[in-house]
């Protein structure tokens, strides 16, 4: 199919790492967040498995996304402050869906859990984000913070 043929994505399409990845956001709310990645020989290490940094990477942006959604009704932006994911059966190709969903949301951090599973519904990846709601102005990485709506 030719580019300018394509359907429309059902998401804008991510940038930086995550287009690096392959990530696509299939849908999105502050309630909810689920991605697809296709893992190929770009993401494996040496064993010829997925990385467990693409996990982690994909476990970061899913809740970082939905804790970003629900804090922009704030004015707020997050950061991430910690990122546990557990590696549960290793993949070497094929499809990953990942859904992230809250545990807790306030007004200073929030809690995100995400579980990533293969095409055969088994859970490959699991893991929990605590983020940081930043005000507009505060500090990150020596910059003043800006919510970016788009």
């Amino acid at each position: 199919m030719a580019d300018d043929a394509a359907p429309p994505l059902p998401w804008p399409p991510l940038a930086g790492w995550d287009e690096m990845l392959g990530l696509r956001i299939v849908r999105a709310s502050r309630d909810e967040v689920v991605a697809e990645y296709e893992i190929d020989p770009r993401h494996h290490q040496g064993y010829g498995i997925a990385h467990g940094g693409v996990h982690c990477s994909a476990v970061e942006t899913v809740c970082s996304t939905g804790a970003a959604m629900d804090a922009l009704a704030r004015g707020q932006s997050v950061v991430g402050l910690e990122n546990h994911t557990s590696f549960v059966r290793a993949v070497r190709t094929g499809k990953i869906t990942i859904r992230a969903t809250p545990i807790t949301r306030g007004r200073r951090s929030q809690l995100w859990e995400a579980v990533a599973r293969d095409e055969q519904d088994r859970i490959v990846s699991s893991g929990r984000v605590r983020l940081l709601c930043l005000e507009p102005g505060s500090d990150l990485g020596g910059e003043p913070v800006a919510v970016k709506r788009g």
